[in-house]
C-alpha cells in the first residue's frame, strides 16, 4: 500500500516508522465546516477506512473524537473515521473483540476482564490519566465511608460499571452480593432522587451535575453538593485507569494497520488538546451531534473530562505503568480479575503518535490548564 500523505506531502508512515524506531531504542480555534475533512482527505494518496466505537452515547466525555473528526485532524492523517456511539447494548470491548471496529473506548478493568476470557484486545493510549467513579448517598443518610454501605440498599449500574466499587467493597471485607441489597440503577439518579435506594453510582462528569441541576421540591432551590454524601473512590484509594482507546492484537499484526493505529492516535491525541484549549467549541461540536443532555450540563462535563486528562503527567496517551500495576493489582484484590492478564498494553504507538503530534506544535501535557467554573441551571439546559 502506498504510505498516506498528509497536506504538507510529508510521509505519516515513514514519521511513524522513525518515531518507533526511536522508541524501541529508549525504551481549535473555533469549529470548522464538515467540508473541510473532506477537502483534505482529496489530497491523500490512500484513505483508510476504520470506526472507533465509544462507551456511551454522545456527549462531552467523547468530545474529542468528534473535535477530531470536524475539525479535519482525521482528515489530514488520511483516515475516514465512522464514530459509533455506545448504549445499554453496546459493549464496546466486545464490538472490538468481534471484529466489528477497529479501536474502542473502554476502561482497564473491565477490558482486561475481556481480555482474561478470550477477547485479543489491547490497550495502545491512556486517554484519561485520573478516575471519575463515586457512591452518592443523602447527606443525612448516615452513609459517610465506604463501610457504612454494609447492610443497605445501593443502585449499581451493572454491564461491568460495577467492577471497581464491588472491588473496592471486598477490599474493606464486605461482599456486595451478600451483604448489600443490590438493585439495578438506570443511567440517571432517579432511585436516589426518590429515595428508592440508600447510594447510587456515579461519575463526577455526569451524574453529579444530574443531582446538582435538579430542583428541591420544598424549596424550588437547585440541590448544592452540601446536600449529598459524596464518597470518592478515587480518594479512597481505589484508583484505576478508565477511558482508554483499545485495538485488537491480531489486526494490529496485519500489514499497515500499526502505521493506521499511529494516525488514529494522533489525530485523536490533537482533538483532545483542541477541547482542553477550547472547550465551549467542543461543547458545541458535541450538542451538534444531537446530545439530548443541554448546554450547561455538557460545560461542566467537559469541564471535568478534561480535568481527568489534564495536566497530563507525562504527555497524553502515555500510559503509567506503576497506574496500570495498581488498577490490575487492585482488581485482582477485590475478586474481579481471577489472574493478571499477559500483555494487554503496548506503549509505542502511542509514543510514535506523540512523535506526529509534538511535530506539529502541539503542546501534549497542558501544564497550565486550570478547571473552570461551570454554572449549572435547572435540567442542565
Amino acid at each position: 500500500m502506498n504510505a498516506p500523505r498528509n497536506r504538507r506531502g510529508r510521509s505519516v508512515a515513514l514519521l511513524a516508522a522513525a518515531a518507533l524506531a526511536l522508541t524501541a531504542c529508549s525504551g481549535m480555534g473555533g469549529e470548522q465546516p464538515p467540508s473541510r475533512a473532506a477537502a483534505t482527505n482529496a489530497e491523500c494518496e490512500t484513505v483508510d477506512s476504520v470506526t472507533v466505537v465509544l462507551q456511551w452515547v454522545a456527549q462531552a466525555q467523547f468530545a474529542g473524537y468528534y473535535a477530531a473528526q470536524e475539525l479535519g485532524h482525521y482528515a489530514d492523517a488520511c483516515l475516514e473515521v465512522t464514530i459509533q456511539e455506545g448504549g445499554t447494548n453496546v459493549v464496546p470491548q466486545q464490538v472490538l473483540a468481534s471484529g466489528n471496529a477497529e479501536f474502542a473506548v473502554s476502561h482497564v478493568v473491565k477490558s482486561m476482564v475481556a481480555r482474561n476470557q478470550g477477547a485479543d484486545i489491547v490497550n495502545i493510549g491512556q486517554v484519561f490519566e485520573r478516575g471519575g467513579y463515586l457512591q452518592v448517598a443523602w447527606a443525612d443518610s448516615g452513609i459517610d465511608s465506604l463501610e457504612d454501605l454494609r447492610g443497605t440498599r445501593m443502585g449499581s449500574w451493572g454491564g461491568g460499571n460495577e467492577l471497581v466499587l464491588y472491588g473496592a467493597l471486598r477490599d474493606i471485607g464486605i461482599e456486595p452480593t451478600q451483604e448489600i441489597e443490590i438493585l439495578q440503577q438506570p443511567f440517571d439518579m432517579s432511585m436516589l432522587l426518590n429515595r428508592e435506594v440508600d447510594s447510587v453510582q456515579a461519575k463526577g462528569y455526569n451524574e453529579l451535575a444530574q443531582l446538582l441541576e435538579t430542583a428541591d421540591p420544598a424549596t424550588g432551590e437547585l440541590y448544592t453538593i452540601d446536600d449529598f454524601s459524596i464518597i470518592d473512590l478515587q480518594a479512597e484509594g481505589y484508583s484505576v485507569l478508565e477511558d482508554s482507546i483499545y485495538a485488537r492484537e491480531s489486526w494490529l499484526a496485519q500489514e499497515g494497520n500499526e502505521d493506521i493505529a499511529t494516525r488514529f492516535l494522533a489525530a485523536t491525541y490533537k482533538g483532545w488538546t483542541e477541547c482542553r484549549d477550547d472547550a465551549d467549541a467542543c461543547v458545541d461540536l458535541v450538542l451538534q451531534q444531537g446530545s439530548a443532555l443541554g448546554t450547561s450540563h455538557q460545560q461542566w462535563m467537559m469541564n471535568e473530562i478534561n480535568a481527568l486528562i489534564w495536566p497530563s503527567t507525562n504527555g497524553i496517551g502515555r500510559l503509567d505503568e506503576a497506574a496500570w500495576d495498581r488498577s490490575i493489582q487492585f482488581a485482582l484484590d477485590g475478586g474481579v480479575l481471577e489472574a493478571a492478564p499477559e500483555g494487554g498494553y503496548r506503549t509505542d504507538l502511542t509514543e510514535a503518535a506523540l512523535a506526529l503530534v509534538e511535530a506539529d506544535g502541539v503542546d501534549i501535557s497542558g501544564a497550565d490548564w486550570q478547571r473552570a467554573e461551570v454554572e449549572l441551571v435547572e435540567g442542565g439546559r
